[in-house]
């Protein structure tokens, strides 16, 4: 299962309590297929039914099952640039 690195958590929340009308918002990541070699990123205010959820120190992510399969043995990080543009990077996770 897909993993946070503690800067990915924090912007995860950071992000996420943003939308204060919704429940449970978190980051809502998709594929367009178990083979796709781009991924769709959204904060959303809940997960889709079929959605995995990913709770790291109350931090939300919710996977799409194509992207649950291709983020299986990855972490999640992230950068906030000094104009708060933030990115985010997917790699290996270490054995």
């Amino acid at each position: 299962m897909l993993t946070l690195t503690e800067n990915a958590t924090t912007v995860v929340k950071t992000i996420a309590n943003q939308n204060p009308d919704a429940v449970r918002s978190g980051l809502r990541i998709a594929a367009a297929s178990a083979e796709a070699t781009e991924l769709d990123l959204a904060v959303v205010g809940s997960p889709e039914p079929a959605d995995d959820v990913i709770e790291a120190d109350g931090a939300l992510v919710f996977l799409e099952p194509n992207a649950s399969s291709l983020l299986d043995d990855k972490v999640l990080d992230a950068t906030v640039e000094e104009n708060g543009t933030v990115s985010f990077a997917i790699g290996l996770r270490a054995a």
